[in-house]
């Protein structure tokens, strides 16, 4: 692509994709996407970041996909689905592909059992308010959940009964293996899937458990071969997780994260 600054204004994330464009990073492709949860009507924070994710893919000739973050159906809905398109295309925008999270829930669970084989989950009892408690805060550590150390044997049988619907809401999660004493509080044994036994907009009532946002965000970019995965900077201290997840997930792409500040209106 041309060097074409009027057309094209600079910005930091343009200059990394020029960068990574020019040394063959990604085979020089450039995969972006827009990846809203279907829960509410978009704003005008929504607005720029669907021209930066599709402009910046129409500019260097790439593609940008929809995709629908639908991981909690307590609070989505279809009608939040057709709005979010028909904003997009108001703005002048169409989408090279449409996904769903929910289209991958199969393979999410697969690797939330791998994750169990190596013993990097665990399923635990806790309820929501013990696991903030346990949590710690910015200047105290953490304490591990009693049912940390669980056998994998164990873990991988709670969890495959947490799939078949054994379980009532609330009853276990699976949390991730990391650090409870970590600064970031976010690697401090995040859920990675919880029980909710809702109908969901897609997949009506297959699934009893669904995987958190933050689970199912970073590996969904992983199997659409994101190459840049642009968010706003509210998600910055979600990266270290999201590269946690992915490292030991270990899909066949491996997406980075770059923040930039959100668009708000005050006054």
């Amino acid at each position: 692509m041309e060097d074409d600054t009027e057309k094209y204004p600079a910005n930091f994330i343009r200059h990394i994709i020029e960068q990574d464009v020019a040394n063959g990073k990604n085979g020089g492709a450039v995969m972006t996407r827009f990846p809203p949860e279907p829960n509410g009507y978009l704003h005008i924070g929504h607005a720029l970041s669907i021209c930066l994710n599709f402009g910046v893919a129409s500019d260097f000739d790439g593609e940008c996909f929809l995709r629908f973050d639908d991981t909690n159906p307590a609070k989505e809905e279809q009608k939040f689905v057709d709005a979010i398109q028909d904003d997009i295309r108001w703005l002048g925008f169409e989408w090279d592909g449409l996904h769903y999270a929910s289209d991958y829930f199969g393979q999410l669970h697969e690797w939330a059992v791998q994750l169990i084989h190596q013993g990097d989950a665990y399923v635990c009892d806790l309820n929501a308010e013990e696991v903030r408690e346990y949590r710690g805060n910015l200047t105290e550590p953490g304490k591990e959940s009693p049912y940390r150390n669980r056998s994998s044997e164990e873990n991988l049988d709670l969890f495959q009964r947490m799939r078949d619907g054994e379980f009532d809401e609330g009853a276990h999660t699976l949390r991730a293996k990391i650090n409870m004493a970590a600064p970031n509080l976010n690697l401090r044994d995040p859920v990675l899937y919880r029980i909710l036994k809702e109908n969901h907009h897609r997949t009506a009532d297959e699934w009893p458990i669904y995987p958190m946002y933050d689970f199912a965000h970073c590996l969904s970019d992983a199997i659409e071969a994101i190459s840049h995965s642009i968010c706003t900077l509210e998600f910055q201290n979600n990266r270290e997780l999201y590269d946690w997840i992915v490292l030991h997930a270990e899909p066949a792409a491996v997406p980075h994260q770059y923040e930039f500040a959100r668009l708000n209106i005050t006054y």
